[in-house]
């Protein structure tokens, strides 16, 4: 990949802060591949990515089809003593709620649910018009939401909590893992890979124009 930190000459008239030193200069106008620097600290400050819009769309459609597999099938399959039960990712939620927890059922439901499936689909809300030149409404709150939703979409911790109970319930009880268990934990690096593929600062240009 290219490298290039861009003169001052051919910056845009936007503003932008480095996040090291907090230099405030102006936005360059980067090609594919091209990275701009601070000119104070040498910080990386902006990169282009070369992959287009389809790459993320691609990665957030695989992320869908993972998603929906991994909740409308059975994550874990317990027998304990003859009695077969058979449980997936709402079942757990349900559970908690029933048993009173309802702060943790809401939590649980947000970060390994609503959460996940709402980053997913604000992808396709922002990407998909903007691969026809187009934006819909409030496409600019949309993609601010969709950036705000990372603290909260921790796939991976609900899988490491899966992965503690097998390990504490295996000598209680026999334990089959269901496909649902293999598609969630195939969603965190699509999930991680759609995110690393987005490129906020094209995508952010390619919104302003249409105010």
């Amino acid at each position: 990949m290219q490298q290039l930190t861009k003169p001052l000459a051919v910056f845009r008239t936007h503003l932008t802060a480095c996040h090291d030193c907090d230099l405030l200069f102006q936005i360059p106008h980067l090609q594919k591949g091209e990275q701009a620097h601070c000119p104070r600290c040498g910080a990386l400050v902006m990169e282009r990515k070369g992959h287009s819009l389809d790459y993320s769309l691609a990665l957030a459609l695989t992320s869908l089809i993972l998603f929906v597999i991994a909740n409308v099938n059975t994550l874990l399959r317990m027998n304990v003593g003859g009695r077969t039960q058979s449980e997936n990712i709402i079942s757990g939620v349900n559970e908690l709620y029933v048993q009173g927890y309802w702060e943790i059922a809401a939590l649980v439901f947000i970060v390994s649910i609503l959460a996940p499936l709402l980053k997913i689909l604000c992808v396709f809300y922002v990407l998909t018009p903007l691969k026809f030149n187009a934006r819909l409404p409030y496409a600019k709150q949309v993609f601010r939401f969709y950036e705000s939703l990372s603290p909260w979409a921790m796939t991976e911790v609900y899988m490491l909590g899966i992965l503690v109970a097998l390990v504490k319930l295996a000598d209680l009880a026999t334990i089959n893992v269901g496909i649902a268990l293999y598609s969630f934990a195939a969603l965190i690096p699509f999930m991680a890979a759609t995110d690393a593929s987005l490129d906020d600062h094209e995508i952010w240009e390619r919104l302003e124009p249409s105010d």
